[in-house]
């Protein structure tokens, strides 16, 4: 069996919510053990010009629910950002893999041939839906849940390798 366009983003967007969903749990506990504030890692950033720790979990919220509806035909749900803790944090990362998986296999196989159009201030970007998937949907994905990662390791958080790539489990 090929790979399909559903196996390549739906299960994958979903697993990296769950694996960063698990990451925020983790970092969380620790910072609560070490008598940390959480508010300083909700607002961390890696660099004065990149978006702090919610806005980047904001995104990959975004990136994939986003990405998923383009590549089903769909309109994604709106998701104001206005989350102020990690507990609604968490529950945009859950309504974001509801969505998610609520999309069909049959809602996205078939549509390969399908033109996506992403629009921008600097103008629209028009892609074949595997071109949108690989080259901007997912790598912007992964970007976004790599730096929430990334925020929190820089914090001090205990995180490692198999937090990012299993946090949610391994796949059966």
């Amino acid at each position: 069996m090929a790979l399909s366009l559903y196996d390549a983003s739906i299960p994958v967007y979903a697993r990296g919510l769950r694996n960063l969903a698990a990451v925020l749990d983790k970092a969380e506990a620790w910072a609560k053990a070490e008598g940390k504030d959480l508010q300083s890692l909700f607002d961390a950033r890696l660099a004065p010009d990149m978006h702090p720790l919610a806005g980047q979990i904001r995104l990959a919220s975004d990136a994939a629910k986003g990405g998923a509806a383009r590549l089903a035909g769909a309109t994604a749900p709106s998701m104001p950002d206005t989350e102020e803790t990690y507990a609604q944090l968490k529950e945009r990362l859950a309504k974001t893999i509801a969505y998610v998986e609520t999309l069909q296999r049959g809602d996205v196989e078939g549509g390969e041939g399908r033109t996506i159009e992403l629009p921008l201030p600097s103008g629209a970007l028009t892609f074949t839906a595997p071109n949108f998937l690989f080259q901007f949907s997912l790598p912007n994905f992964f970007f976004h849940v790599t730096t929430a990662y990334d925020v929190l390791r820089n914090q001090g958080a205990p995180l490692g390798k198999m937090d990012f790539l299993a946090g949610g489990g391994m796949p059966g």
